[in-house]
């Protein structure tokens, strides 16, 4: 049989065996895929299997080796086999995770899953968590919640009223904050260029005494947001920031998109103690959980400020019963897809104890690269090596970082983008990717190397 689905799945089957040894970077840039693509809208339909086939080739060289063992280009996970194909099975089963009724299965899987990442990031029990698509959403999400708590403290309902005539509310946040949290507060009315600012360190950590100094004079309702895993260092921000700001009233989120994961590995645990001190977290499946894309997840202390700065109600929707918990309540769409599948699945395949082996690991490779490369004369490291992200500079000079950058990216060994730190550039490597083990780190630490040898000498390979 030759339906669609499973050609699908042979297709993508023999694309997973393949992308373990096919180079890391997309074979065709985007000029050359949209060529292939463009077409005159069908008049008439095709054959579901030959669609299928047609996008698979199509499609197959513009895709970058995300899930292969030489992807180090941005903090992303390698969508886990298990994981992958749980989603394959939502997917075919069309389940709409907007309420218990709707999906009885979808809605079970989430509570339980919900309860296992609690206790896995060891953050308070009771907590509620919503399924999102991402750390960016999460962020949403949480500050939603943040905001309309504070403005009740201060007498108003936002929910209700929205902002015109509320009281104005004060964000703090590091210098170095991801901008994921600036689009959130933009989202939400707050503004991405009101937000006081606290000085950092040199790996992006805000500066308990230059925090204590802004938030003394910080007035009206208040939210703090703080980093766990800066993204090019992997810096944490210090947890005493947590008291200081709840003394003032102040709810604090934590932007964890892949630093909360910390928490879940023994060995690197101190990295985030403290931070359950926190009322809001964010981070991400589809990082150090390895789960498909699109999947993320909004945790709030208070549950009762989550659901009310979320839940959609109507009439046609069911209610729901004492002991049930309704997806919808925690999460701003009321369709979606059943994310709690492929999470359920990733935390049973790889247990408490894989997960934490997981992580150590890539942070044992993380070190293991930067300390390779540090050796090399002209090779400068540019972070503490904490967590999982390696940032060096080449020749201390913009210039030969980029050429070296480029020369890397051009041989296809491995992948790795660049990024501005501290004004200077320098190359980002993000070691997250589950297939990523000694030998695969050592080709990268060989790929660099070479990248760095030819454009010291100017020439082709």
């Amino acid at each position: 049989m030759n339906t669609p689905m499973h050609h699908a799945a042979t297709r993508a089957a023999a694309y997973r065996t393949r992308v373990l040894a096919a180079p890391a970077t997309a074979p065709s840039p985007y000029a050359t895929l949209l060529a292939a693509f463009a077409a005159p809208l069908p008049e008439q339909g095709s054959d579901g299997t030959a669609v299928i086939e047609e996008l698979a080739t199509l499609a197959e060289p513009g895709l970058h080796a995300t899930t292969g063992a030489g992807f180090f280009g941005w903090v992303i996970g390698a969508s886990h086999p298990v994981g992958v194909a749980a989603d394959w099975l939502t997917a075919a089963w069309g389940q709409n995770a907007g309420n218990q009724t709707a999906s009885p299965a979808a809605a079970s899987a989430e509570t339980v899953a919900a309860e296992w990442l609690l206790d896995l990031l060891d953050l308070p029990r009771d907590a509620s968590l919503g399924f999102v698509t991402g750390a960016t959403m999460a962020n949403f999400v949480c500050l939603a919640a943040a905001r309309g708590a504070v403005l009740r403290r201060a007498g108003w309902d936002a929910d209700a009223q929205g902002l015109f005539g509320a009281p104005a509310i004060t964000v703090i946040t590091g210098d170095d904050a991801h901008s994921t949290v600036f689009s959130a507060l933009q989202f939400l009315g707050l503004g991405h260029d009101r937000v006081q600012r606290v000085a950092t360190d040199d790996q992006g950590r805000m500066q308990l005494a230059d925090f204590a100094r802004v938030i003394a004079s910080a007035t009206g309702p208040l939210i703090v947001a703080m980093q766990a895993g800066q993204l090019n260092t992997g810096g944490f921000d210090p947890a005493g920031i947590i008291a200081l700001a709840q003394a003032r009233g102040a709810w604090v989120h934590v932007d964890g998109a892949f630093g909360l994961w910390a928490r879940a590995c023994p060995s690197r645990a101190h990295l985030a103690a403290g931070l359950e001190a926190a009322d809001s977290w964010a981070t991400d499946g589809h990082k150090w959980l390895q789960t498909p894309y699109d999947c993320g997840y909004a945790i709030v202390r208070d549950a009762d400020a989550h659901r009310r700065a979320m839940t959609i109600a109507a009439s046609y929707l069911p209610a729901v019963a004492a002991g049930e918990r309704d997806p919808s309540h925690y999460v701003p769409e009321l369709s979606r897809r059943a994310r709690g599948f492929a999470t359920w699945a990733m935390i049973r395949h790889l247990g408490r104890a894989g997960i934490a082996a997981m992580i150590e690991r890539h942070c044992t490779l993380a070190t293991r690269i930067a300390t390779a490369l540090a050796a090399e004369p002209g090779i400068a490291l540019a972070n503490d090596v904490v967590l999982n992200q390696v940032i060096l500079r080449f020749g201390d000079d913009d210039a030969a970082t980029q050429a070296t950058i480029a020369r890397l990216q051009s041989d296809g060994a491995i992948f790795a983008g660049g990024a501005r730190w501290r004004g200077r550039w320098v190359l980002r490597l993000s070691v997250i990717a589950f297939p990523l083990d000694n030998d695969t780190a050592d080709r990268a630490i060989e790929a660099i190397r070479h990248a760095w040898l030819v454009t010291q000498q100017g020439g082709p390979a």
